[in-house]
């Protein structure tokens, strides 16, 4: 999504830094730095909630956006098709 920029690329930069934190945050829990209820573990969730809440909302509304679809066809030398009617 973030190469073929079929989304804002706000939203998969905000999965691509999500990730991590909560899987260090998973890690600290799992041998036992902090709690599993504790803010720290809670921020460390926040961003991968918030992009799959925003990327849920975005398809749902908007979509992906064709054009960067055709976009790479036209780049690479390929004819883009035209819809079936």
């Amino acid at each position: 999504m973030y190469q073929a920029r079929l989304v804002p690329r706000v939203l998969p930069v905000l999965g691509l830094v999500g990730a991590p934190l909560l899987i260090v945050s998973d890690l600290c829990v799992l041998f036992g730095l902090w709690d599993r209820l504790s803010p720290v573990t809670a921020i460390g969730a926040l961003p991968i909630a918030v992009w799959e809440f925003s990327l849920g909302v975005y398809l749902i509304v908007r979509g992906f956006r064709p054009s960067a679809i055709t976009a790479g066809n036209r780049a690479a030398g390929t004819p883009a098709r035209e819809p079936s009617p």
